[in-house]
């Protein structure tokens, strides 16, 4: 379930992320020598419908074409089949972002052994650094995230963007089984298809191919950073109905415009959505996988009040996307 090549297939460079299912048929993982060792590692596509992955690294190994990579480049491209349909992932596979740990289970997913087929691969060669490459559904501000609060790791958040957000679980995304290897780190670059999402993403790869050393960088460069904790994910239960729209059916209602809370400090007392009755509640799981929505929320007249103060990222307007991942998470300020 692993292609392994040490160059670009011929015409990659010429599809469309919704194309590439044309020239390869499964997740592919190409190794592109260049000046320094160890390589940088880049996920990209690990949701299907998050295209700016693509966009950036395909403008990049263009600009590459003909020239020796500043350093060498270990690129993994994941889930093509979703990505010919721009879907998060198919009905029939696991999200490609939960695969990277296998549990306690008997049955291992193919998913999940390809997973460790590629952890194993950069273990072998050595990893300079791993960059995971995403979008969000909602509207949010680029920013990184980290599994992991050494100077390496912030530096490596930083060179990205001043707003960074560590977080600890869940435990089977790619960037904390990487950060065994080596620093490791999420961008978040915006919604799909925007110039500003590519450009950012592009000129960020780059300037870590170009990086000579993580103990090279002063560390007054990352005294700035906005630090952010994530202590919850917000989800909608299964037997809960909602939208984003007044429906008569609904248990909640949530403000139509609601992702433009995300990023922001709301205070104790911020009406997060209507709720029909006291048993329309909204789960909210700590990172240490206890349930914690009475810490969060409350019920008061119909509406769901924050019971702390929160700051929300990752608020998504598409139910589908609220089904498969969740609602939004919470965060609170780090100050060291």
């Amino acid at each position: 379930m692993l292609n392994i090549f040490d160059h670009i297939p011929q015409g990659l460079l010429d599809l469309e992320s919704d194309q590439l299912w044309q020239l390869l048929d499964c997740p592919a993982l190409i190794h592109l020598e260049g000046d320094r060792q160890p390589a940088l590692f880049v996920s990209i596509l690990l949701h299907g419908n998050e295209t700016t992955s693509w966009l950036a690294m395909r403008e990049l190994l263009r600009k590459y074409q003909n020239q020796k990579l500043p350093r060498s480049l270990s690129l993994f491209i994941g889930n093509i089949q979703a990505a010919k349909y721009r879907l998060r992932h198919l009905e029939d596979q696991p999200d490609y972002n939960r695969i990277w740990q296998i549990g306690e289970s008997a049955n291992t997913l193919p998913e999940q052994a390809m997973a460790q087929a590629v952890i194993a691969e950069m273990r072998s060669r050595g990893v300079f650094a791993s960059i995971d490459i995403h979008n969000n559904t909602g509207r949010n501000p680029h920013y990184g995230c980290i599994t992991r609060l050494d100077n390496h790791s912030r530096h490596l958040a930083r060179l990205f963007a001043k707003t960074v957000v560590y977080y600890t679980s869940p435990k089977t995304v790619q960037s904390y089984a990487f950060a065994e290897l080596c620093p490791t780190i999420v961008l978040e670059c915006g919604q799909p298809d925007k110039p500003d999402g590519t450009a950012h993403a592009l000129e960020y790869v780059d300037t870590c191919l170009n990086l000579d050393s993580f103990d090279s960088l002063p560390d007054s460069a990352i005294a700035d950073i906005d630090l952010f904790h994530t202590v919850a994910i917000v989800k909608v239960p299964e037997s809960i109905k909602f939208s984003f729209t007044e429906n008569p059916d609904d248990d909640i209602t949530f403000p139509a415009d609601m992702d433009c809370l995300n990023f922001q400090e709301l205070a104790i007392g911020t009406k997060f959505g209507k709720a029909k009755t006291d048993q329309a509640y909204l789960s909210a799981v700590s990172e240490e996988g206890e349930e914690k929505c009475d810490r969060y929320f409350q019920i008061t007249d119909g509406e769901i009040i924050l019971k702390k103060a929160v700051m929300p990222s990752m608020i998504s307007l598409n139910p589908k996307i609220v089904r498969q991942d969740c609602l939004c998470y919470l965060m609170e300020r780090l100050t060291s």
